[in-house]
């Protein structure tokens, strides 16, 4: 049987996924994932792929968080203060290749 993680990183071979969708596949608190991607980085940077990131994004304005260097999801917009707000999506990628959003 496969360790936590590396159910997670077949999980974003596939298909980008925010952090709930993946707790809910590999059945652990949404938290836990957040404290498994620095350690997922770390392994596919040895595999010569990438962990891509896609923004959070606020839903009332649209801002879209790119510059953000954490992975959780933002707690409010710095725009208009709106704390509805689409978590970060992750999806991994080899190293030289480009990914589209969702």
């Amino acid at each position: 049987m496969a360790t936590v993680r590396q159910q997670i990183i077949e999980m974003l071979r596939q298909k980008d996924r925010d952090a709930r969708e993946i707790s809910q596949h590999v059945r652990i608190r949404e938290k836990e994932v957040y404290d498994h991607l620095p350690h997922i980085i770390r392994t596919l940077s040895s595999q010569k792929k990438k962990l891509t990131i896609f923004p959070a994004q606020c839903k009332s304005c649209d801002y879209e968080f790119k510059d953000r260097e954490k992975t959780k999801k933002p707690g409010r917009c710095p725009v208009c203060k709106s704390e509805r707000i689409d978590p970060p999506r992750f999806r991994i990628v080899e190293s030289g290749d480009r990914v589209r959003g969702s």
